[in-house]
């Protein structure tokens, strides 16, 4: 435990200076960000190692062992920077500061908001345009309903990888824990792709991200279905039903975990037929009930159903740390 201050408070204080300050812009004008290090690490490697020419066997093999370079050096750094915050005077605040830099409530509540307000605003080309920001898909085939299904699957997918996750590891095994999740996190992002480039070298990533969201998705579900009490239009009854019926129709075996309960939560349709850069059009299965034509409203209420979750992660820490 660190000097004066219980790692439950810690991490309700870093939600909370996330919750306020987001992506502190101010401060990574002049340094790296972590994970903007962490993707120059990967990317360093990738060019060296994922060698076309050679066998699926070799290329597998290098895949894992960036995987365990990347992710143990980032265990090592947190052991590191840990042992040093229970030395120093205060140092716990240099702990809270990087946890806090690990966390992505703020930036993504903007990031979906900048795409309802683009939609009312600038119509359709503006909000194809916010919402490029945030999904991998086809800007040009998606109409206005799309573009908000896409920012409201973004908004739970991303509470569960980006939000619960760092915090469940961070709870679990402190800062060594939550900076190796984030590299993790990272390497699926960049190399954990299905493609004939990153099909062997990117298993690995692939593999052990699965693995690390899956109790975290499913406690994003519970997150996100108890954020529906009282909510206008909104029912935890029906986010419970449709998160257990419908959480395997998603192509990810855990982003449909919150992805189906804000869904039921909500009360629309998500997810269905999409259209990738260069790909044929899939026609993935819907998630939820009620309609599919979603607005820039709705958008906003989907950000109210997470503002509401998150509230209840930090509240669920308070209590833990009371009880411990």
């Amino acid at each position: 435990m660190m000097q004066g201050l219980d790692p439950l408070v810690l991490l309700a204080l870093a939600l909370g200076l996330d919750a306020l300050v987001g992506e502190m812009g101010a401060v990574f004008r002049h340094v790296r960000h972590p994970v903007v290090l962490m993707g120059q690490a990967i990317a360093v490697l990738d060019q060296a190692l994922n060698r076309p020419g050679a066998s699926s066997r070799v290329r597998r093999a290098w895949g894992v062992g960036v995987v365990v370079l990347l992710v143990g050096g980032c265990w090592t750094i947190g052991e590191l920077v840990h042992g040093l915050s229970t030395v120093v005077p205060l140092g716990w605040g240099i702990e809270l500061f990087l946890v806090a830099t690990l966390l992505a409530q703020r930036s993504l509540h903007d990031h979906v908001l900048a795409v309802a307000k683009a939609l009312e605003t600038g119509g359709l080309p503006a909000g194809r345009r916010a919402v490029a920001a945030l999904v991998s898909r086809d800007p040009e085939a998606l109409d206005e309903g799309a573009v908000a299904r896409a920012a409201i699957e973004s908004l739970a997918e991303n509470f569960g990888d980006a939000v619960v996750a760092p915090v469940f590891w961070y709870a679990l095994l402190g800062l060594p824990g939550v900076l190796a999740f984030k590299m993790v996190s990272t390497l699926d992002s960049m190399i954990g792709y299905r493609t004939e480039t990153y099909r062997d070298f990117g298993w690995a990533a692939a593999r052990l991200d699965d693995l690390a969201n899956l109790i975290p998705a499913r406690l994003a579900g519970i997150l996100l279905v108890g954020a529906g009490w009282g909510l206008r239009g909104g029912s935890v009854g029906r986010g419970w039903r449709v998160m257990g019926r419908d959480h395997g129709h998603h192509r990810s075996p855990n982003a449909g975990w919150p992805e189906a309960a804000m869904a039921g939560v909500l009360g629309v349709r998500l997810s269905g037929p999409r259209v990738y850069p260069g790909q044929p059009p899939r026609q993935d299965p819907w998630v939820g009930e009620g309609p599919f034509a979603l607005t820039p409203s709705d958008i906003r209420r989907a950000l109210t159903v997470f503002w509401r979750a998150c509230l209840l992660q930090g509240a669920a820490l308070i209590g833990l740390a009371a009880l411990t």
